[in-house]
């Protein structure tokens, strides 16, 4: 006889966990809160629809906080096992310049959705919208509303895939976490990741900057760096090399309620060779051409010498360098929870085990965003997700009482 499993949630390990979860052993119910399955996916894709990523696993790993959750689970299904299975179900890729994998040019994000709810709809899986789950009746059944209604689920396995707390439009709001902590599992508060972070820059930098790209940099943060580009808004910093930094400013924001980042302008140069540089002659030029015309920085790189350190600074050739190779920015505080593209906190790693069990509720799993890992943007969020939901599937379908353990 087969086994009932009810899943809550239908984004991205949600939805992988149904196509691969075998139909002859199980009779599968997604119950989703919204009127349309994966919500966040959709929203997602509109901004650059980074499916994974194609650098080797080892170095795919360690994107992942913490490592140590992901290197089992990448090497059961990896970033490349992820494409192979896209082309399966029709969907071809292709590697960008920075080399994240992208559906092909026209194909849509609706059509990577639509793709794979074919493969879980022909395993027979039911979907059941607009159900809000509740929590628990005291004999461990799910509570429901549905529209004002609410009703009693039994299931063999329950599955949760709820998400974390950021972009709530999208349903990702995190209010299940009471329903766990009352049945004592530690939820570590959701805090913002992969957003934007809150910089005091002065109105004559704004002025001339807001909205533009500063290019070729590498930022770090305790010692972590970061090569690509930021985009200068009002409010501060935005960008996948702030985001990849996301676990070491929130580290330092928790400890001494503010962050330090530096920005290596001309990273390609040693700090010797820029002040070799800026001491040689200039003749007649002035100051701020000597320095485009040895350098040969932008005007967004000197604005930001310009208007935001000190003349003094910037007229000293040795101090100058030194900014530049480590130019001092002070983060106030990230953007608030609802606009970060992903959130860290969730229910504890300690509280599953190696297969997404709670260890306080046998037959119960979570997996998904709704746990506290944290990943960059380019890929390894949705990666991270999907990885989850196929290992969890591969686990349940071979301790199946209907097929031979593994």
């Amino acid at each position: 006889m087969k086994k009932a499993v009810a899943i809550i949630g239908s984004g991205p390990s949600a939805l992988m966990l149904s196509a691969k979860l075998d139909g002859h052993l199980f009779d599968v119910t997604v119950y989703e809160k919204n009127q349309a399955t994966a919500r966040k996916f959709l929203v997602a894709g509109q901004g650059g629809f980074n499916l994974t990523h194609s650098e080797p696993l080892a170095e795919f790993v360690r994107k992942y906080t913490p490592t140590a959750l992901f290197e089992p689970l990448l090497a059961e299904f990896s970033n490349q096992d992820l494409i192979d299975w896209l082309h399966s179900i029709g969907i071809q890729t292709f590697e960008g310049s920075s080399k994240r994998i992208f559906p092909e040019k026209e194909i849509k994000p609706i059509q990577v959705l639509n793709a794979i709810l074919t493969v879980v709809k022909s395993k027979k899986v039911t979907f059941q919208m607009k159900q809000t789950w509740l929590g628990w009746d005291k004999d461990m059944g799910l509570i429901f509303d549905c529209e004002g209604q609410r009703h009693l689920v039994k299931a063999d396995i329950v599955v949760f895939a709820l998400g974390g707390s950021s972009w709530k439009i999208t349903g990702s709001d995190g209010l299940w976490s009471k329903a766990f902590e009352e049945k004592g599992i530690n939820v570590q508060p959701f805090a913002p990741s992969n957003s934007a972070v809150k910089i005091d820059w002065p109105a004559s930098f704004l002025a001339l900057t807001e909205g533009k790209a500063l290019k070729n940099i590498e930022i770090s943060c305790l010692g972590k760096r970061k090569k690509g580009e930021v985009v200068i808004t009002k409010f501060g910093l935005e960008g996948g090399v702030v985001y990849a930094l996301s676990p070491e400013i929130r580290e330092q924001i928790k400890k001494t309620g503010k962050a330090n980042l530096e920005i290596d302008l001309k990273p390609e140069f040693s700090l010797t060779e820029i002040h070799r540089k800026l001491s040689n002659s200039r003749g007649t030029k002035s100051w701020t051409k000597h320095l485009q015309d040895q350098l040969r920085f932008d005007e967004i790189k000197m604005a930001l010498l310009k208007n935001v350190l000190d003349k003094e600074v910037f007229m000293d050739p040795m101090r100058l360098s030194t900014c530049i190779k480590a130019f001092p920015l002070n983060i106030v505080h990230v953007a608030p929870l609802d606009e970060a593209i992903s959130t860290a906190g969730g229910i504890s790693l300690d509280e599953i085990d190696n297969k997404f069990q709670l260890r306080k509720l046998p037959g119960h799993y979570a997996i998904g965003e709704m746990l506290d890992w944290d990943a960059p943007t380019g890929g390894y969020l949705l990666q991270g997700c999907f990885t989850m939901g196929a290992v969890l599937a591969n686990h349940l379908n071979s301790i199946s009482p209907l097929v031979p353990a593994v």
